[in-house]
């Protein structure tokens, strides 16, 4: 039995869902999102919360039970709160900029990197943190990760794209060997 999945979904006032037979539906203030559900999954409505169940017993059941309960209440928490990442330039000379819907990275390389910006996800730059912000959660985090991903930190100085508030575990460089 899944400890998540077994959890029901409070439905807040401002937001309404629907169930189609093999898509939930999820509109609220800050826009709408649709999931496509697994035919070993159920959802349906009950007392103004959403209870996910598992329909087809299956060798991944209990796995997507929980996914599925927990991929809805972020669609249910996208929609009233919304979610965001910030992320952090580290860098003498490193600096990012918007130019319309793409982001541009000057990170080291013999060239600018461009990166597009769905339409979905709002990024925005203020001096060296990039703060990624929409209504899907997988969006966003893909989006960030993508972005860290061109100059991840370096493990000697420092530089590089990393998420605020992330740790980066320092190396020590070469030292000079002593004198006999």
């Amino acid at each position: 039995m899944s400890k998540i999945g077994k959890k029901p979904i409070e439905i807040p006032p401002n937001v309404s869902v629907k169930i189609e037979e093999d898509k939930i539906l999820v509109e609220g203030p800050l826009g709408k999102l649709e999931k496509k559900l697994r035919p070993e999954i159920g959802v349906e409505i009950k007392d103004g919360k959403i209870v996910v169940f598992p329909k087809i017993e299956t060798k991944n059941t209990k796995a997507l039970w929980g996914t599925f309960r927990q991929l809805i209440f972020n669609m249910v928490e996208g929609v009233t709160k919304g979610f965001q990442k910030q992320l952090e330039i580290e860098g003498l000379g490193y600096r990012a900029e918007m130019e319309g819907k793409n982001l541009i990275l000057r990170v080291g390389f013999s060239h600018p990197v461009i990166i597009s910006i769905p339409e979905e996800v709002k990024v925005s730059v203020e001096k060296n943190i990039i703060t990624v912000s929409g209504i899907d959660k997988e969006l966003v985090g893909q989006v960030a990760a993508n972005i860290e991903k061109v100059k991840p930190a370096e493990p000697y100085k420092g530089k590089g794209i990393k998420y605020v508030g992330e740790e980066i575990i320092r190396k020590v460089g070469k030292k000079a060997t002593g004198a006999k």
